[in-house]
């Protein structure tokens, strides 16, 4: 507690290595409030300053907290095909509004194994002309593979953008049984 009585924003992260890479996980005593892919020391120093930034508290390496240990054994049986969910909480404080709602509509309605398309999505919130807003949205994800952007496809049967890179999107949709595994 500060001075004033009041709890400290208390951020703790740590990285997971996963068939994608290492992982950034950082959470809050809310949930897990960050994911981020090909968290390498550049990728990894850029996302804590930012994190920094934006929760107004120096993020602290604790691969060991408890604020941590069930994201990062859901995120291990996910990896290893015992998951096909993820229920932790989630520390929604870095993303608002449209986007927000967005992110919210396609954690809770899209499973494991499926995809929806960008303007399916946008009418699914009451937005039925907003499809590239949903492509803003899902690059804004602060929590990729928990809240499934890479669920999301082109209309036209296209595999559509990803943060993590496309290559990273067809690895988790193959991992999901949507596309056959990569060949190389």
């Amino acid at each position: 507690m500060d001075s004033l009585g009041q709890y400290e924003q208390q951020v703790v992260w740590t990285v997971v290595g996963t068939d994608i890479g290492p992982l950034l996980l950082a959470a809050t005593r809310e949930g897990l409030v960050n994911v981020v892919f090909h968290a390498t020391d550049a990728t990894r120093d850029r996302a804590l300053e930012r994190l920094a930034a934006r929760l107004s508290t120096e993020p602290v390496e604790a691969p060991g907290s408890p604020l941590l240990a069930e994201a990062i054994r859901q995120m291990e049986a996910y990896f290893t095909g015992r998951r096909r969910d993820f229920d932790v909480p989630l520390d929604w404080s870095l993303i608002s509004g449209f986007n927000r709602q967005v992110l919210r509509e396609l954690a809770s309605g899209v499973p494991f194994g499926q995809v929806v398309g960008y303007g399916d999505l946008a009418r699914r919130v009451g937005q039925p002309g907003a499809a590239q807003a949903v492509g803003m949205a899902m690059g804004a994800n602060p929590l990729p593979v928990v809240v499934p952007c890479h669920r999301v496809v082109e209309s036209d049967g296209g595999i559509g953008g990803f943060g993590g890179g496309v290559g990273t999107k067809r690895q988790l949709l193959a991992l999901e049984g949507v596309l056959p595994e990569p060949l190389f």
